[in-house]
């Protein structure tokens, strides 16, 4: 096995070596490598001491924050690579981290702590692939495996659930059969990480190439941070417009939407609400009026609980909260909504339209999408011909109010919504001298009354 090490790297391994030290790239660079992809960072762990790292580079910058777990980073042209001595983890009391680090010259003792067969492989030039745990061969088999006892792994860490989740999904894996047994056996071990951890894990998952697969198989998993989904577990939606339950269909509208975290979440979330606004007809149909605004209301307690940012909380609860409402293709209502909503998240509203129609039973389905065109269609010429549907778009604004005298203070915005509507309803066109007039109109009937 040949993996084309960087110069830098090459240059750290070598440079090491002539001092006397052992030396390799190990961890998650070399697996890439192995799987024809580019490494993020490129991690070198050594046999020398901490202290030997920093005088063999100390010519170079270098960055001591992770030095009481044996890690110094060394900058070489502006580029940071991290450089640990081997090491042995001791009791991990926290679920995160160890109590404490010994330093060891075995290799396979500083590969046998890490946690799965794939990330716990290294390799230099000199001696080639060092994969004492089997790495390569799950490589090939596309497995995701503990190294050693998964117990253990996951009880020393159990940030590592979510990460053999995360693995599995981003590449295409399965999960080895003791390994994934495990993981529903501790699963409640997340309940001790931060959820800014579990946020990382989480949203990395979300993006990732086989996310649906994997959060449905591992829904338990899931549930136990987001516990709000359980409700979604089998719900049988008994409607013509859904030929999956309510849990398979929002993970197809996930799996549909583009992988980006704000949409892919957007998906999970958007229907999050519908058992709990269900009422079912005398023909046995369920109905779900009030969904949206319910779901909107679930999805905001639970991204606050993970500490999503205020940004990506506002925008997906918008989503969710406008996700269902019947657009007609008409200039009027999307000019109406593009008031409340504006142009950039009217974009990402169609996405999310077409992701949950696409996920949805054959039923009507062509006109449902033809009606979406027409919509997307309208607000194209909306935006290209610069029509009118906020304030900011107005030909008049507060001081011209003032001109002509309207009073400052509240009634300006008043006037100034009053005639945004009525250039949105196509009453009044969106003109000075015509804005003007009608402002005018208004207050000698004001001062009449």
């Amino acid at each position: 096995m040949f993996i084309n090490l960087p110069e830098k790297v090459k240059f750290i391994i070598e440079r090491l070596a002539q001092y006397g030290f052992d030396a390799y790239a190990v961890g998650g660079c070399v697996r890439d490598s192995i799987l024809n992809k580019k490494p993020n960072d490129w991690d070198i762990c050594t046999d020398a001491l901490p202290k030997q790292t920093k005088a063999v580079f100390s010519e170079c910058r270098q960055i001591d924050s992770g030095i009481k777990h044996g890690t110094i980073a060394v900058i070489i042209d502006d580029d940071i690579f991290e450089i640990t001595t081997y090491r042995i983890d001791g009791e991990y009391s926290d679920n995160r981290h160890p109590d404490k680090v010994t330093f060891t010259n075995l290799l396979e003792s500083d590969l046998a702590r890490r946690d799965f067969t794939v990330n716990s492989m290294a390799y230099n030039d000199k001696n080639g692939l060092i994969d004492p745990f089997g790495g390569l061969k799950d490589l090939q088999n596309k497995l995701i495996k503990c190294v050693g006892i998964p117990d253990t792994r996951f009880n020393e860490d159990a940030l590592r659930i979510m990460r053999a989740l995360r693995f599995a999904s981003g590449f295409n894996f399965l999960i080895d059969t003791d390994t994934q047994k495990s993981i529903f056996k501790n699963k409640n071990l997340l309940k001790n990480i931060a959820v800014e951890r579990i946020n990382a894990e989480f949203t990395k998952l979300l993006v990732s190439t086989s996310a649906s697969r994997i959060i449905q198989d591992y829904r338990d998993v899931i549930a136990v941070f987001i516990p709000e989904i359980s409700v979604m577990f089998d719900y049988d939606q008994h409607t013509m417009h859904h030929n999956l339950d309510l849990w398979r269909h929002s993970l197809k509208a996930m799996s549909i939407a583009p992988q980006t975290p704000l949409l892919r979440m957007t998906m999970l979330l958007h229907d999050i609400g519908k058992p709990y606004t269900c009422t079912t007809d005398a023909d046995g149909n369920r109905h779900f009026r009030g969904h949206a605004k319910q779901s909107a209301a679930i999805a905001e307690r639970i991204l606050k609980r993970l500490r999503y940012s205020s940004d990506f909380i506002n925008t997906c609860v918008l989503l969710i909260f406008w996700h269902d409402i019947p657009l007609n293709g008409s200039k009027k209502q999307l000019r109406r909504l593009l008031s409340k909503i504006g142009d950039e998240n009217m974009r990402l509203l169609f996405k999310v339209q077409l992701s949950d129609k696409n996920a949805q039973s054959d039923y009507m389905h062509a006109e449902k999408l033809e009606i979406l065109q027409e919509a997307v269609r309208a607000f194209e010429d909306i935006i290209e011909e610069n029509e009118c549907f906020s304030l900011k778009d107005l030909a008049v604004n507060g001081n011209d109010l003032i001109k002509v005298g309207v009073k400052q203070g509240k009634e300006v915005g008043k006037i100034l919504n009053m005639l945004l509507n009525e250039v949105i309803d196509e009453k009044l066109k969106n003109e000075k001298d015509a804005l003007l007039e009608k402002v005018k109109s208004y207050i000698k009937q004001n001062a009449e009354v």
